[in-house]
């Protein structure tokens, strides 16, 4: 990750702990210019629009967490799951975990949207750190958790996210992969893991 970026990352979660937390009028006042000052050095880098740069960077309340994203490993005759999304792009099924969801609910419940099929998760592949992996870097902090599932039924239902579900071998793969969501070295990680049938869960 380049040096600005770390320094608009850590500018912007430094004010949204000081606005979380103080009652002072002008304090108030600063942590906003600062949170303004880290989103225009996003733009300026970026190219993004300030607005823009501000819905993403600037929303959110609260002492500032990573998010987390759960994706589903999913295999059948030594071949993975992907999903077609609506945008043309390929990627293991998963997505933001929601609230009073857990890791393991979270990943079964986006499989079943995205797919139709009933699955239960099985175990942890890894944690990962979504900067340290996928482009392009967010200027908020994501951990990715990718999951072990077994499908137990269902089959494909159209569905708002995406057009359409198959399995791939590693020499195979579709392109282009959601880099954002899934790279080929996760899907790589992933199918080490099924095919070593490795407990260990790897993680950043």
């Amino acid at each position: 990750m380049e040096q600005w970026l770390k320094w608009a990352i850590e500018i912007q979660s430094l004010a949204q702990a000081g606005l979380a937390y103080t009652d002072n009028v002008y304090d108030i006042e600063r942590y906003e210019r600062l949170r303004e000052i880290a989103a225009e050095m996003l733009s300026k880098k970026s190219g993004l629009s300030l607005e823009r740069v501000k819905g993403l960077f600037c929303s959110e309340t609260g002492y500032q967490t990573p998010k987390l994203d759960t994706r589903a490993a999913i295999f059948r005759d030594d071949k993975i799951l992907l999903v077609h999304e609506k945008n043309g792009t390929w990627a293991l099924p998963g997505g933001w975990c929601d609230v009073l969801e857990s890791v393991a609910s979270n990943t079964v419940k986006e499989v079943r949207e995205e797919t139709g099929l009933t699955a239960k998760a099985v175990r942890l592949i890894a944690v990962q750190d979504r900067n340290q992996h996928n482009v392009p870097v967010y200027a908020y902090g994501v951990c990715k958790i990718f999951v072990l599932c077994e499908v137990i039924g269902g089959s494909f239902v159209p569905n708002s996210e995406t057009t359409e579900i198959a399995y791939f071998g590693m020499e195979e793969l579709p392109a282009p992969l959601a880099e954002e969501k899934t790279s080929r070295e996760q899907i790589e990680m992933c199918f080490a893991s099924y095919l070593s049938d490795r407990r260990e869960t790897l993680f950043d």
